[in-house]
């Protein structure tokens, strides 16, 4: 997805060198987190901070959340705040991250202020007890709810907005409210026109509501605790990754096998030669554009599909050779078969 032009200054160079920048990769996966150095203030998300914080303001919302690295997204029950994973406070370890799970998750400026809208639905909520409010129950259910192991979303359903990916909203009372707050908070996003007709509309007038009567109130909840914070984390970048990895499964299916070594090269192609997977992803948005249309399928299942061919080309260290056209139409024309074969069927959850 391209970076959208919101005003936002240019990236800064880092004004902080750190000696593991130059060390080989296999030292580097023995590291500390706690010892990685990294802080908000030498990034680029010093810039996305600003900016939610002052799509707040202009709200005339008097909460300031206080924000800190961590080992992943997430807004903790009880504090009013929001744990950036550290991974996006310099490049080479974005890069260690798509290297072991495919995906850098919130790496790019649009997909970075959805997630932090997101967040600060969480951290707002608990900010002003809001899911305490008879009002929030009747509209999005109790946020005491235990969470599911996995769910299973209704891509027609208009009662819950689109924000993230997979239907997030779908997944949980709180998540429903922090997907529609993210929407109403998002500047000239047009919610009224968008959501006309739907019953997920009445959600985000009542969002408008409560922020309305909060407006220029003080939060009630102030707490600034930052819970597993960065240089707290003893766990190494190779422990890490392989608790990820055994977390969400990152397995990838051999039913693509015969498919992909005919599109692709094997590992013995020229180095000089991109890899498929890199290739896969460098497409991923044209790619999935055009088997949506062909087939009719949901973006997303079309989406999930690639992601597991994308994984298993890199496994088979697989390398895209010859004119990317040709290639691009090749992979199509598979993923469009293997899409209509698979996800979201009966039965087929998605993971939380």
């Amino acid at each position: 997805m391209a970076e959208i032009n919101s005003g936002i200054r240019p990236r800064r160079e880092r004004r902080t060198a750190f000696d593991w920048e130059r060390w080989p990769r296999e030292r580097l996966m023995g590291l500390e987190l706690r010892r990685l150095g990294l802080t908000l203030e030498d990034s680029w998300l010093e810039e996305m901070i600003e900016r939610v914080r002052n799509e707040l303001r202009a709200r005339d919302l008097r909460f300031r959340p206080h924000f800190w690295l961590s080992d992943e997204w997430f807004s903790p029950d009880g504090v009013p705040g929001v744990a950036i994973p550290f991974y996006l406070a310099h490049p080479r370890l974005m890069r260690i991250e798509r290297s072991q799970l495919l995906e850098v998750e919130g790496g790019r400026r649009d997909e970075c202020l959805r997630i932090l809208r997101h967040e600060l639905g969480h951290a707002i909520q608990d900010a002003y007890g809001l899911h305490r409010r008879r009002r929030w129950q009747r509209i999005f259910g109790k946020s005491s709810t235990p969470y599911p192991e996995a769910y299973r979303p209704d891509p027609a359903s208009k009662a819950f907005v689109h924000h993230l990916d997979s239907w997030y909203a779908q997944s949980h009372p709180a998540e429903d409210f922090a997907e529609t707050f993210a929407v109403w908070l998002r500047p000239r996003s047009d919610w009224r026109r968008r959501y006309a007709g739907w019953p997920a509309l009445v959600k985000l007038e009542m969002v408008d509501e409560l922020m309305s009567e909060i407006a220029g109130c003080a939060p009630i909840n102030r707490s600034r605790a930052r819970p597993d914070s960065l240089n707290r984390l003893r766990v190494t970048l190779r422990e890490l990754y392989r608790r990820k990895r055994e977390r969400y499964s990152v397995r990838f299916s051999r039913g693509y096998d015969s498919d992909l070594l005919r599109l692709f090269s094997t590992a013995g192609a020229a180095r000089e030669q991109p890899s498929a997977a890199a290739f896969l992803r460098r497409h991923r948005r044209e790619i999935c554009d055009q088997v949506a249309r062909w087939t009719g399928e949901y973006r997303f299942t079309v989406e999930q599909v690639l992601k597991d061919m994308t994984g298993r080309c890199r496994e088979l260290g697989l390398r895209a050779s010859g004119s990317e056209s040709a290639l691009r139409r090749d992979v199509e024309t598979v993923l469009a078969v293997h899409a209509t074969r698979r996800l979201l069927r009966p039965g087929e959850w998605c993971q939380l």
